[in-house]
């Protein structure tokens, strides 16, 4: 089986809609966005449709090249890793925002917003890195 390079595509086209978003609140500045419900709703909302399409992303090159099967959402970056196609670096950090989903998705009402702040101020370089690296990865 081939990989699907407009799928992969499609959703690259998503998480780089939707860091264009956070990043536009992120240089609104924390001030700004710890008084706007608003912003957190919008960067909860782009920061787990940014990592569920990466996961995606992931889940079908581990399909379509036939690698061992994912034990949860964090070991699909470790399968990525294993095979050559992440540093093992990134696939750490990759992880973490995998166990954030989980922490966006099943406790949200726990999501501290100077922590949520600090991850699209820091963090989302990484999945920018992790773009890079997969349409590196499909040109091939």
């Amino acid at each position: 089986m081939e990989l699907d390079k407009e799928l992969i595509q499609l959703r690259i086209d998503i998480i780089e809609r939707n860091l264009e978003e956070i990043k536009k609140i992120v240089d609104e500045g924390y001030e700004k966005f710890k008084g706007s419900f608003r912003d957190e709703l919008a960067s909860k909302h782009a920061l787990l449709e940014s990592i569920e399409a990466c996961i995606d992303i992931t889940n079908h090159i581990i399909a379509t090249k036939g690698f061992r099967r994912p034990q949860d959402y964090k070991d699909v970056f470790v399968i990525l890793e294993e095979n050559k196609i992440l540093e093992r670096n990134l696939s750490e950090k990759l992880q973490e925002m995998a166990k954030f989903r989980n922490l966006l998705v099943h406790r949200y009402a726990e999501t501290e917003k100077e922590k949520l702040f600090k991850i699209m101020k820091m963090d989302v370089d990484d999945i920018r890195d992790f773009i890079g690296r997969i349409l590196r990865y499909i040109a091939k």
